[in-house]
């Protein structure tokens, strides 16, 4: 892997707040990362760290094989695309695609052909005449964009540009972010707190907690695989069910929930579990299954009964909340016939669930 950013030991500190602690990546060359987590978790300084806006405190970064911990920001080659949009609203669209080429001393005839071609593949050729004001939200982020990608940089830094868009124009511009970076083969980083756009956009995934990175991988990966309760909890939609419970022998687990029901579970390749370990299980409500047939009046291994608490359908899928505070999410593909009140058997592959410990939150 040829890595076109690499940071090493990097640390961040605000006085005696310490923002970054000790993070290593590596970002390989015409990659996707996203670098995704809550409010606060580090995700934004980190990036900013890479554009030179914030100046890191101790480590090392390096940008296609050059030293760049202390080199200032112009002298980076990187573009960056915030949230908000940071045009110039008296300049039309044109002018703000080429500002960036005449700053650098490309002559007014090339800069208006560039500026042509990029308008061309960001679908702009016909609004190069008009002003940030007379532009919706999603043309706005795309002149942002198209006005990082006239200058061919080394890397492109994205922070939360979505984040003012609909929902709707959110979905549609995740679509057209990535599909401009694979056109162009460029090395971009992400940074939002949005997992699905993580999951969706993204070839590596960086998922950071309170200045730390807690995972990194694929973004299947972490959904497969997570290494601590964080991650398990973070990735995926809706989050992941987690019940107390404890070793009944190597591979069974007895869950703290009423029946006290067992789950024979996959130990390939890990350490079997002792009789009374303590255990956090985790489960995925897309995982769980309502149990039919023979299955449906019993309960024991790998098999359960809760009350439906409350129900949500959204047409193609129903949301259940499952227990008396409905601790468990279940979701469903399709529109039950159910009422809060009825009970409902459920059902897991054991190879499905996951075990963190309680005190560390690592997987077990």
């Amino acid at each position: 892997m040829t890595a076109q950013i690499e940071l090493t030991e990097v640390n961040k500190h605000y006085g005696a707040y310490h923002a970054l602690k000790n993070i290593n990546l590596k970002i390989a060359k015409g990659s996707f990362v996203a670098l995704v987590g809550p409010s606060g978790c580090g995700k934004s300084t980190l990036l900013r760290s890479l554009a030179g806006l914030e100046k890191i405190t101790a480590g090392r970064l390096t940008i296609a094989g050059d030293e760049m911990t202390s080199v200032p920001p112009r002298k980076r080659d990187i573009a960056m695309v915030f949230q908000s949009y940071a045009l110039y609203p008296h300049m039309t669209v044109e002018e703000n695609l080429v500002y960036p080429l005449r700053m650098r001393g490309v002559s007014k005839t090339e800069a208006r052909a560039r500026a042509q071609d990029v308008a061309g593949f960001t679908g702009l050729s016909g609004l190069l005449t008009r002003y940030p004001r007379q532009l919706s939200g999603g043309q706005r982020q795309r002149v942002a964009m198209g006005r990082a990608v006239i200058r061919s940089p080394k890397a492109f830094l994205f922070d939360e540009p979505l984040s003012n868009l609909d929902a709707a124009l959110r979905v549609s511009m995740r679509k057209e972010i990535r599909a401009l970076h694979d056109r162009l083969g460029a090395t971009s980083v992400y940074v939002t707190h949005d997992q699905i756009e993580a999951m969706t956009m993204a070839d590596h995934v960086v998922v950071m907690k309170d200045g730390v990175i807690e995972q990194q991988g694929a973004p299947l990966t972490l959904y497969d695989r997570p290494e601590n309760r964080f991650v398990a909890g973070f990735i995926g939609s809706p989050a992941m069910n987690f019940v107390a419970a404890h070793g009944i022998d190597g591979a069974t687990i007895a869950l703290d929930l009423p029946g006290r029901p067992q789950i024979a579970v996959s130990r390939d390749g890990e350490t079997p579990l002792k009789a009374g370990q303590a255990v956090v299980a985790g489960l995925r409500p897309e995982h769980l299954r309502i149990a039919e047939g023979e299955g449906a009046g019993q309960t024991g291994r790998g098999v359960f009964t809760l009350p439906v608490r409350l129900i949500e359908s959204t047409g193609s899928l129903t949301y259940l909340s499952l227990g008396e505070t409905g601790e468990i999410a279940l979701v469903e593909h399709g529109r039950e016939q159910l009422r809060p009140g009825d009970r409902l058997t459920l059902s897991i592959d054991p190879a499905l669930v996951h075990l963190f410990d309680p005190q560390t939150g690592r997987r077990v």
